[in-house]
């Protein structure tokens, strides 16, 4: 048996250029990897199922529906012969918060059936699986940051983006994905009339990060009160150089000099919403 990591996904940037006529958002992020998330353990050659537990287990909904299952299915269907086995997911993710960590799990599960398949990672099979399961799983296959564009297959080189100290904080609220998006309004072939980020992270990264925006970030403090409280608590918890809601929310980051700070900021929050989902992390 073997254990993958399935890292929380972080929307440093979040920039919706329009809709398209096939009613899916174009968008230019910048995203980056936490070193908090799920873990995937993978039993070899047994029939093919998933056992899902861990603290946010029951926050995960139908084993059915996961998306570890439909990336296993995805790939079955285009590798003929594809070896199989069961997954043990241990799930400490918020569900629904802007982490992308259904996406990562299955992104887990895809490598732990090519390293059991002796499939490459740049096996284009790989990637069209990762399609098939969800906008976000090809960026999470090599958890690194990149530049995501289009639907989210559109993925850049690694950027080779320092290590940055940040806490994510997340109220214990979901924000549904779809609702955000509802809630901005675009019809289909509208344009937002917004920018694509323009800044290449030259020098300060952080300095070049605050030039960006999350465009779904207005629409999901409607929907869910709480992420305005989270983003107004980050910036009383003091210095940090950035704060910002990742994805379409409810989880929301902060930006530090270094760990001390992000730990000090931590153990602030903590102390004042004890309930909250709190982590002090690197992204990179």
């Amino acid at each position: 048996m073997r254990v993958f990591r399935a890292p929380a996904k972080v929307n440093l940037t979040l920039h919706i250029l329009g809709r398209r006529e096939d009613g899916y958002h174009e968008l230019d992020s910048l995203v980056a990897f936490a070193g908090v998330g799920d873990r995937l353990a993978f039993v070899p050659d047994a029939p093919l199922g998933l056992d899902v537990l861990g603290p946010t287990a029951l926050s995960a909904g139908p084993e059915g529906d996961n998306l570890v299952l439909k990336a296993a299915q995805a790939l079955a269907e285009r590798v003929i012969g594809l070896r199989l086995g069961r997954f043990l997911l241990w799930k400490q993710l918020p569900v629904a918060a802007g982490l992308g960590g259904g996406s990562s799990d299955a992104a887990a599960a895809l490598r732990a059936l090519a390293a059991h398949n002796g499939l490459a990672l740049d096996d284009p099979r790989l990637a069209v699986a990762a399609r098939a399961t969800g906008a976000d799983v090809p960026v999470c296959l090599d958890p690194r940051a990149r530049r995501m564009g289009g639907i989210g297959e559109l993925l850049s080189a690694p950027l080779g983006l320092k290590p940055l100290p940040a806490v994510l904080v997340n109220p214990r609220a979901a924000s549904p994905t779809p609702a955000v998006f509802a809630g901005m309004g675009l019809a289909k072939g509208q344009s937002s009339g917004l920018a694509a980020f323009a800044n290449p992270l030259d020098g300060d990264a952080v300095a070049g990060l605050a030039k960006g925006r999350n465009d779904m970030q207005a629409s999901a403090e409607r929907l869910t009160p709480a992420i305005a409280e989270t983003l107004a608590l980050l910036g009383e918890a003091g210095e940090a150089r950035l704060v910002r809601m990742s994805g379409s929310g409810a989880t929301c980051f902060a930006l530090y000099a270094d760990r001390h700070a992000a730990a000090r900021a931590a153990a602030w929050l903590r102390q004042r919403r004890p309930q909250w989902w709190v982590r002090a992390t690197l992204l990179r």
